[in-house]
C-alpha cells in the first residue's frame, strides 16, 4: 500500500496466551472521545462467564462490553467476544454471534472475526495480532490486508507466547511489527480514525 493518509473505523484485536496485559496495555492508552471502534477476541474458559469486560473496563476510558448478538457497532466503543461464541462482523456493521463449530479448536475465533471485519470494513480496518500459542488470527490477518485493510503485530520476541504474532507475521506480513507499548502509543494517536501511514 502506497503511504498518504488512512482512515480507520475500525480496530480488530486478537489474542490469546498472555493476552490479558497486551490488550490491557493497548485500551489503557486510548483517549476518549476515540473514533473507531474495537473489537476485541481473546481465547477464554468456554465455562463461566468472562471477567475480561469487567477487567478491561476498569483500566480503559472508553466503553467496555461483552458483545450483543444484532447489536450496531458505535465509534469509541469497546466490543469483547462473549465465551464459547464466534463474534463476526456484518456488512451493515452489527455484530453477530455464532455458535458453529470451533474453527482451530478456538471458539471465539480470531480468524472469523477478522476475516468477517475485514469484508465489512476494507481498507477502513486495522487488524492487530498479540501474544498466543497458537497459529489463530494468521489466516484472518491475511484476509485483512487482501481487502486493503492495515496490519499491526507484536514482536514475537517480546510476546509472552511468540507463536500466534510468529504465525501472523510469516502467514500474512504486517504493516508494523511492535512492541506493545510502541503501539499502543501509535493507537492512542489514531484518536480521530486518521493517521498518516509510513
Amino acid at each position: 500500500m502506497s503511504a498518504g493518509v488512512v482512515s480507520i473505523e475500525a480496530v480488530a484485536i486478537g489474542a490469546s496466551a498472555g493476552g490479558i496485559e497486551a490488550v490491557g496495555t493497548l485500551l489503557a492508552a486510548l483517549p476518549s472521545p476515540y473514533v473507531p471502534a474495537i473489537l476485541v477476541v481473546m481465547h477464554v474458559p468456554p465455562d463461566r462467564p468472562s471477567a475480561v469486560p469487567a477487567l478491561f473496563g476498569g483500566r480503559c476510558r472508553l466503553p467496555v462490553r461483552e458483545a450483543l448478538d444484532k447489536e450496531t457497532i458505535e465509534p469509541g466503543t469497546v466490543y469483547i467476544a462473549p465465551p464459547d461464541y464466534h463474534m463476526l462482523v456484518e456488512p451493515e456493521r452489527l455484530i453477530a454471534l455464532s455458535k458453529d463449530a470451533p474453527v482451530d479448536f478456538s471458539r471465539p475465533s480470531i480468524d472469523v472475526m477478522f476475516e468477517s471485519a475485514a469484508l465489512a470494513y476494507g481498507e477502513r480496518l486495522l487488524g492487530i495480532v498479540l501474544t498466543g500459542a497458537n497459529a489463530d488470527g494468521a489466516r484472518g490477518l491475511a484476509a485483512i490486508r487482501r481487502e486493503g485493510g492495515r496490519a499491526w503485530v507484536q514482536r514475537p520476541e517480546e510476546a509472552l507466547a511468540a507463536a500466534m504474532p510468529a504465525a501472523a507475521i510469516e502467514v500474512a506480513g504486517a504493516d508494523l511489527v511492535l512492541s506493545v507499548p510502541d503501539m499502543a502509543q501509535r493507537l492512542a494517536h489514531l484518536r480521530s480514525g486518521r493517521f498518516v501511514a509510513i
